[in-house]
């Protein structure tokens, strides 16, 4: 197993690599003192050494970040914040309508969660990173004076580009996973086939992007659908090989072999599940329980899914329309309701974030 990683029938979308370079001694090592210039804070994920990355959505970039927080707490704990938008509301100085949290992201160096904020709405809200202290409450991260890295992001919807009267560049990014020296990001671009998934190396480099395409098939719907980015996706080994498991809008769940994913190449990804449409994949997480693996995954209107595995090296293909559901099984959580951010926080606890009744809190909860 390896780390965190619209409705359509059928998806084709581009994944655009970048060559894998020799990496260096330390993760680090690339990362240049400054203070980085983000635009938006959204999409966060953990690479080793404590290494945030971040997606900048409206600056059209990927910034990899030394948090410095590599250190174990002395007793990894239960983390418990109640009122959450109150209280990063009050450490921020405003009015907990003008606090936007974006996305949350466990720090399994530290065992710490950071949470990507925007301070005001539109987009010219200021981007602002939290964390769980060791008191237990929110802190800042500071930005200023910090080593770290900048990725531009190629041929992202234009700023005033529209879709259904929400921008298009909120979703040039929607996901990010730091798999085996390369962060895998999912969104939209302005290309012909604008959902796609990059693979950048890191340390970044100036490589040029080259693309793969990916075709694949969402029965709910019953065609092809170019326009339709991942939502939320993780990595996984089928049978020791390393695969993106990807959900979509409505809910399509498919494999796609990384090793199929070279510049020019024209992959299908696999539909091994039909969730149920109208529906909104949020988050997703591999998990072991009781010697098997599961998958995580919360929605915006069907809970929070146990989706097992067995079978997704032989569960047959979805290339036909389905009336809802089919592929491979699940049950809902019923303990887990109302989820809006989800992440692992140690073998067996997941952390989440839950609007319960308009309130926002964190909370630590048993894996199901």
């Amino acid at each position: 197993m390896l780390p965190k990683i619209r409705c359509a029938l059928a998806v084709l979308g581009s994944m655009t690599l970048l060559a894998l370079p020799a990496l260096a001694a330390e993760p680090s090592a690339s990362l240049k003192k400054g203070t980085p210039d983000l635009k938006s804070a959204g999409p966060l994920t953990f690479g080793p050494d404590g290494i945030l990355f971040v997606g900048d959505t409206q600056g059209a970039a990927l910034f990899a970040i030394d948090t410095g927080d590599r250190t174990p707490a002395a007793e990894k704990g239960a983390i418990k914040i109640d009122d959450v938008g109150a209280k990063v509301a009050a450490l921020l100085g405003t009015d907990a309508k003008q606090v936007v949290i974006n996305d949350m992201a466990v720090n399994p160096a530290s065992g710490r969660a950071y949470l990507s904020v925007a301070r005001g709405r539109g987009p010219d809200a200021a981007p602002v990173i939290l964390r769980t202290g060791r008191d237990g409450k929110l802190e800042e991260v500071s930005l200023e004076g910090v080593r770290f890295a900048k990725s531009e992001i190629p041929n992202v919807p234009g700023p005033k580009e529209m879709q259904k009267g929400q921008p298009l560049r909120n979703e040039s990014i929607t996901d990010l996973a730091y798999v085996d020296g390369r962060v895998f990001l999912a969104g939209l671009s302005n290309e012909e086939f604008s959902s796609r998934l990059l693979a950048i190396p890191f340390p970044f480099n100036d490589s040029s992007a080259d693309g793969a395409g990916v075709e694949i098939y969402h029965g709910s719907h019953g065609r092809f659908e170019t326009k339709s980015p991942v939502r939320t996706f993780t990595a996984y080994r089928i049978n020791g090989e390393p695969y993106l498991l990807a959900a979509y809008t409505c809910t399509p769940l498919v494999k796609v072999p990384v090793a199929d994913l070279k510049a020019g190449a024209h992959v299908k990804g696999t539909t091994i599940a039909e969730l149920g449409n109208r529906n909104r994949p949020i988050d997703m997480i591999v998990y072991q329980k009781g010697g098997k693996d599961y998958l995580l995954m919360a929605n915006s209107s069907r809970g929070v899914m146990k989706i097992t595995t067995d079978g997704a090296d032989s569960v047959a293909p979805i290339t036909a329309p389905v009336p809802d559901k089919k592929g491979l099984p699940y049950e809902t959580i019923d303990s887990m309701k109302d989820v809006v951010q989800l992440d692992q926080l140690d073998k067996t606890h997941a952390l989440i974030l839950r609007n319960s009744e308009g309130t926002l809190n964190l909370e630590t909860v048993p894996l199901p």
